[in-house]
């Protein structure tokens, strides 16, 4: 089958959509649909036609900003001097997740919308490891615990730790079968990590938090060791909810409530 064109896809664009759009804009979307359709690999050059100005009937500036946007888009990069060019590049995942992050740093979602996706997907995640996860995976996961196990010695300490703890959580969206799965986890997580109202509450002192969180994730590796999809699920959701309550409560205390 075919694929629309792009003409024919934004003729069909939702009401919301920009009504107007800019020549860069267009042009940029013209080479990734090009892209796309040519299958390009990271690596792959770009071939010199499609950037041509008069084949897209546009100025040499108004080509330019346009590569601007795909290089920002971590579509391209472009390389000088001998053998360069303009190449098809692969966006990290941890690299859309930061900029995914950024879009909600002026409108943060609230703690409550964040554990709302993260009852939801991480008892999935977790069960999923159960069935997949490898060895070394698993092993990667006992030596975050490490990181947090012992007692702090100071606030700065337990800050950090509290960090470290979200690590866990990290390796198990990076290991995901599901990687639409693992990529919505490390997003809540990133914002978790960066959201100025979650930062509060991990710099708030909590002695018996650390201690509930390695208890669940010990289990949880048990469960995951054994193979046990039922039993992970039940306890990342039992942590999820637990950790929603005491990070909902923290918010309200700090806010004078």
């Amino acid at each position: 089958m075919t694929r629309p064109s792009l003409e024919s896809r934004q003729a069909f664009a939702p009401p919301f959509a920009e009504k107007k759009r800019k020549r860069p804009d267009i042009i940029a979307d013209m080479v990734r649909e090009r892209m796309i359709e040519a299958g390009l690999e990271p690596g792959d050059r770009l071939p010199a036609e499609w950037l041509d100005p008069e084949q897209l009937s546009a100025s040499r500036g108004t080509v330019r900003e346009a590569l601007k946007i795909l290089e920002f888009q971590g579509m391209i990069a472009s390389k000088t001097g001998p053998g360069g060019g303009i190449f098809a590049r692969a966006v990290a995942p941890g690299e859309a997740i930061q900029t995914v992050t950024n879009l909600f740093l002026r409108a943060p979602p609230s703690i409550s919308d964040i554990y709302a996706l993260r009852k939801s997907l991480e008892p999935e995640l977790a069960a999923e490891a159960a069935l997949h996860l490898p060895d070394e995976a698993i092993a990667g996961l006992q030596a975050t615990i490490r990181l947090y196990e012992a007692e702090p010695k100071s606030a700065d300490e337990e800050y950090v730790q509290r960090l470290a703890e979200l690590d866990f959580h990290a390796e198990l969206s990076r290991h995901a079968k599901n990687p639409v799965l693992g990529f919505a986890c490390g997003l809540l997580l990133n914002l978790l990590r960066d959201l100025p109202e979650c930062r509060a509450i991990y710099q708030t002192p909590n002695p018996g938090l650390r201690e509930t969180g390695v208890f669940y994730q010990i289990e949880l590796i048990k469960a995951i060791r054994g193979r046990n999809p039922d039993r992970a699920r039940k306890i990342m959701a039992e942590h999820m909810a637990e950790a929603e309550a005491y990070m909902l409560e923290r918010a309200r205390l700090n806010r004078g409530g």
